[in-house]
């Protein structure tokens, strides 16, 4: 684990998640594996509460095709993480978010990712341009 994580004003967007009991590893810390539930988590309330995401009827939906974490400190169980959401870039059919997963009020983050979605027709499965409503709901957390 690196000393230092991300600053919490590289972020736009915080949403709170309480760990479980099953986070937890052997070792006595949030597992590895569960921080990418974390990410996935928070960018999908994100763009269901922000951005018109329709999960269950839409006709586009968010793929993951690529994702990525570097872990700063440890987080354990029943510890509330904050999720720090950026987006990096925004294209024609995809989103790089950058995140920070943070233990509540913490001013650095306990572990950065990466997360692409490249968004398809549902059916397809062939990339298609964002709706306008998920890029106007996108645009205000870009971040360099």
């Amino acid at each position: 684990m690196s000393a230092r994580g991300e600053p919490r004003d590289a972020f736009a967007r915080f949403v709170p998640i309480q760990t479980r009991w099953s986070d937890n590893d052997v070792y006595g810390h949030v597992n590895n594996v569960a921080y990418y539930g974390f990410f996935d988590t928070a960018v999908n309330k994100l763009l269901i509460e922000e951005c018109g995401l329709d999960i269950h009827g839409g006709e586009v939906i968010g793929l993951v095709v690529e994702t990525g974490c570097r872990y700063h400190a440890a987080l354990a169980y029943p510890e509330p993480v904050e999720v720090g959401i950026a987006v990096e870039r925004l294209g024609n059919s995809s989103v790089t978010y950058r995140l920070g997963v943070f233990a509540e009020g913490a001013e650095r983050s306990a572990a950065d990712g990466r997360f692409v979605h490249v968004y398809v027709d549902r059916d397809t499965r062939r990339p298609v341009p964002l709706p306008g409503d998920m890029r106007a709901g996108l645009e205000p957390l870009l971040r360099d």
